[in-house]
């Protein structure tokens, strides 16, 4: 009974891969923030699915960063900042994309509260320059915009956030993220409203995800990326917050998700054009500290030491999302479980180590992901 519903699982997965590559083949597709973590997963993602790729996107910061092993030839790359209104329009009309996926943002809490204004802009501002192109596009055309899980008020309670829960944010990104819903919402009653599809064509949604991990993310603050630093400097891991507890998914959970909704817009774009959270299963969400167990495991050595500090920035202490829209509504469900996610990062980060290109590495786990 289990390998028969394995069985049809696997098939599930296969089909869906399908309906992507039906749709996205020989469309047009602008996606903002394609030098980033997140964004050059999509990058290689959306060229294996056939689609003609232009990303818009500051410079990558560090030489290791994936984008830097991407086949350049494959996809038009602009370096433009998100405020540069003039820049960002012209490029979203000239490419006349079918699909615009908006991933580019100033994505760190931490680091939020050293450029809080920079944050605000790039973030709030960013986004309503990239609608307000969208607004100037004569063509039929899906936006999805990528927030956060942290738009939500965060009351640190343990029942999971869902699409209609209050919106809020303590530090400063997570509260322009959730001024970024606010935003999108605005310009969907406001320039693209359902009754008047016909005339401006336009279906534009919202995406929560919560906690990302997978191999090539080079960020400060971020769990994962520090845990895989001082395991290769076989230094003790320092822990902020080891009884915090998050969303944790692989990187290609969500992206898939992504792509799966734009394609659902193309169905129906009215049905489809609303808010929807990507994470794990309530089940499945861990701790720091059992993150870091897994990761010590996985990497065969290693140990962690927790520092605590008055001073340090709030940061939420639990979080949890509520999956059961996008479960219903696009058939969507997390493949790996928090802990696989975790392993199949640390063997990215050794493999790579080991001189394996970052998008070889990005293919196979692509491949894991469809067959699990």
């Amino acid at each position: 009974m289990e390998f028969r519903k394995s069985t049809l699982e696997k098939l599930v997965n296969m089909n869906q891969l399908e309906v992507l590559k039906n749709t996205y083949k020989g469309t047009r597709v602008f996606l903002t923030g394609h030098t980033g973590f997140k964004g050059s997963w999509m990058t290689v993602l959306l060229n294996e699915l056939g689609a003609e790729v232009k990303g818009y996107a500051l410079a990558p910061e560090d030489e290791k960063d994936i984008y830097n092993s991407i086949n350049k030839e494959s996809f038009e790359s602009v370096i433009g900042d998100l405020r540069n209104r003039d820049k960002l329009e012209n490029e979203i009309i000239n490419f006349q994309p079918d699909f615009i996926f908006h991933l580019a943002a100033q994505p760190l809490v931490r680091l939020s509260y050293k450029i809080p204004v920079e944050t605000f802009e790039v973030n709030v501002i960013g986004t309503a320059n990239l609608l307000s192109a969208v607004q100037k596009l004569d063509k039929k055309c899906q936006v999805i915009c990528i927030t956060t899980d942290k738009v939500y008020h965060n009351n640190e309670w343990i029942y999971p956030y869902r699409e209609t829960d209050r919106l809020g944010g303590y530090d400063p990104y997570s509260a322009s993220k959730a001024a970024c819903e606010i935003v999108i919402s605005s310009y969907k009653n406001s320039f693209f409203n359902a009754k008047d599809y016909e005339k401006h064509q336009k279906s534009i949604a919202s995406v929560r995800a919560g906690n990302v991990i997978g191999g090539g993310d080079w960020s400060n603050d971020r769990l994962l990326p520090d845990i895989v630093n001082a395991l290769s400097e076989n230094s003790a891991i320092e822990v902020r917050n080891p009884n915090a507890v998050r969303p944790w998914q692989h990187v290609l959970e969500p992206i898939f998700g992504y792509l799966l909704l734009g394609s659902k817009m193309v169905e129906d774009p009215i049905k489809y054009a609303t808010a929807y959270n990507f994470g794990p299963s309530n089940s499945d969400n861990l701790t720091v500290k059992e993150i870091l167990e897994i990761a010590i495991k996985s990497y065969g050595s290693g140990s962690y030491f927790i520092k605590e500090d008055e001073n340090q920035p709030h940061e939420a202490g639990l979080l949890k999302l509520d999956i059961s829209k996008v479960s219903n509504e696009l058939n969507w469900k997390p493949r790996f479980t928090a802990a696989e996610a975790v392993d199949i990062t640390i063997q990215w980060y050794k493999n790579f180590n080991g001189g394996i290109s970052p998008v070889e590495l990005i293919k196979k786990d692509i491949q894991k992901f469809i067959n699990s």
